[in-house]
């Protein structure tokens, strides 16, 4: 009896020491993204995921991939010179895919925590009449070499809350690339992700 109670007593001293050890070493998320081309005054959205992995305590090292939808913008021309003026519609196809890596750091040790991140990489747009599916994101990666890749920088913040090792996340910033000249985007994601 007495190595029962010893055991019990030795079991429950080391049960709060294991839960009080609340470090996310590994996040797993997706998202779905919000993004506005200023150059075309464009919404588009998307899907994509991201991986965070523990660098320092409330440092983490994020990647995360995004792919916007196909969108459909309509252009129109006018030729007046037929009577009645004729207006001539072409649609144009475009994807976005979005890839970014850097550190992102966490304020506070709470249920509830702010954030704040900076990250590197690379916008590619194409113009394709492909539909969107999982083989159209999959031919995209495969032709980024042989694509026009244009560099990005993101600042961004948000907020995430998690209860356990399920959490969800809202973050903000400003997706800028450099193609003869900055050029300042808004974006905007939101999603579930998993800590362990």
């Amino acid at each position: 009896m007495k190595r029962w109670t010893l055991l019990i007593l030795l079991a429950a001293g080391l049960v709060p020491g294991a839960f009080a050890q609340d470090y996310e070493h590994v996040q797993v998320g997706v998202f779905a993204d919000y993004f506005r081309l200023s150059q075309t005054d464009s919404n588009f959205a998307g899907l994509g995921g991201r991986v965070s992995f523990q660098a320092y305590q409330e440092l983490k090292l994020e990647a995360e991939m995004s792919y916007d939808f196909n969108r459909v913008f309509t252009e129109g021309f006018t030729d007046e010179s037929t009577t009645p003026p004729t207006v001539t519609l072409q649609r144009s196809n475009l994807h976005l895919l979005h890839g970014m890596f850097g550190p992102r750091l966490n304020i506070g040790r709470h249920h509830v925590q702010p954030f704040l991140t900076a990250k590197g990489g690379f916008i590619n747009s194409s113009f394709s009449a492909a539909p969107a599916t999982f083989g159209t994101f999959f031919s995209s990666v495969n032709n980024l070499r042989t694509s026009n890749v244009i560099a990005t920088f993101y600042p961004g913040g948000g907020i995430e809350a998690h209860l356990g090792p399920v959490g969800i996340r809202l973050d903000v910033g400003d997706e800028m690339y450099f193609s003869g000249g900055t050029h300042h985007n808004f974006r905007a994601a939101f999603g579930p992700f998993i800590r362990f």
